[in-house]
């Protein structure tokens, strides 16, 4: 019962980080990013005076690996209950493939091109497209996160759920097994 509980625990937070990630980046869709991209080049270096001290880059990885692995220790976890298993294991496919991957192989190529090389390497026409590109990528990863948040949060409603049945809560006269939940 107390691995349970851990895993519980464990699974509730990998859902509260897995959502907070994904309102870092709906704030940074909403409010950032209109201001970073409204008059590309100028905007660009405008941004990048701003995040002189921080900024996203120093929010994000952070909080990324975090996420990657709480989702991995929260997927091995609940691994033994079919009911939240597969809800974990999609969370953590689209963490994977959808957030870490496309940014690494998408956004960050862009942003040195943005950021590091600007106008001293690249012409206004070339970032403008960069800017182009990378906004439009970006609603690619909010949704990605979105839907990570979500399929966690559903495993961890299912594993909840499995948790308080499997405890026998009073009048219920039910309790459910492990094997049994696993076969639900």
């Amino acid at each position: 019962m107390l691995r349970s509980r851990i895993s519980l625990v464990i699974a509730g937070v990998y859902v509260w980080i897995a959502m907070v990630a994904c309102g870092g980046i709906a704030v940074e869709t909403i409010v950032i990013y209109p201001n970073v991209f409204h008059d590309v080049p100028a905007s660009l270096a405008g941004a990048s005076e701003f995040f002189e001290v921080t900024g996203p880059a120093d929010l994000f990885p952070p909080l990324g690996a975090a996420t990657v692995v709480l989702s991995i220790v929260t997927l091995v976890l609940v691994w033994r209950l079919r009911a939240a298993r597969w809800w974990i294991a999609a969370s953590v496919a689209t963490l994977v493939f959808g957030e870490f991957l496309f940014s690494v192989l998408f956004f960050w190529p862009r942003n040195e091109i943005m950021f590091d090389e600007g106008l001293a390497e690249h012409s206004a026409e070339v970032l403008r497209r960069t800017a182009a590109e990378f906004e439009t990528g970006h609603w690619g990863r909010l949704a990605a996160s979105a839907a990570t948040a979500t399929l966690a949060y559903i495993g961890f409603l299912r594993y909840h759920r499995w948790f308080h049945l499997s405890a026998n809560p009073a009048g219920t006269g039910v309790q459910q097994t492990e094997t049994e939940a696993r076969d639900a």
